[in-house]
């Protein structure tokens, strides 16, 4: 994953390009897909193995000493406890890829994106303005929305820990 994120979108369509075309889909809305899923694997990823291991091994032990399955653990205590750091990866994953699908639009796939090329093609600064501040836009609301969901998400005793201190 870490790999993957290093490697410029741009660069990673015209890789993708020649091999979509194989079975004629290389430009559009395929690859922009592709690259999406593939730029979101690493902050979800990272995120998840980070809070996950991070746990209280106070709190592992003392829901393994009332007989919890490691399954149960997980499931009841470890992802729960998890939640607020992997759902930063899922908001850092969506934001990173609204950027992405901006770009897609070189290749294709339509979308917001459209409005910033056709204003630098076209030299209209009145488009690529509006394509600049559309995407940006978007980011900030769909930020918001999943720091909302997280904080709903989050279970309430760690929600007060975390006002109180």
């Amino acid at each position: 994953a870490s790999i993957i994120v290093t490697v410029p979108s741009i660069a990673l369509f015209g890789i993708m390009i020649p091999v979509l075309s194989l079975i004629g889909q290389g430009i559009g809305y395929l690859p922009a897909v592709i690259a999406v899923l593939l730029y979101s694997q690493l902050p979800i990823i990272r995120n998840t193995y980070t809070a996950i291991h991070n746990v209280d091994p106070a709190l592992r032990e003392a829901a393994r000493g009332i007989g919890m399955s490691q399954n149960q653990r997980l499931r009841m205590v470890e992802i729960p406890l998890a939640v607020p750091v992997i759902m930063a990866g899922v908001r850092t994953a969506v934001v990173l890829n609204i950027g992405v699908m901006a770009i897609a639009a070189y290749i294709g796939a339509g979308g917001l994106g459209t409005f910033i090329s056709r204003g630098i093609s076209q030299s209209d600064p009145r488009q690529l303005i509006i394509g600049a501040v559309a995407v940006s836009l978007l980011a900030v609301i769909v930020d918001y929305t999943l720091l909302a969901l997280q904080k709903r998400l989050t279970p309430l005793g760690m929600e007060r820990a975390a006002e109180t201190a």
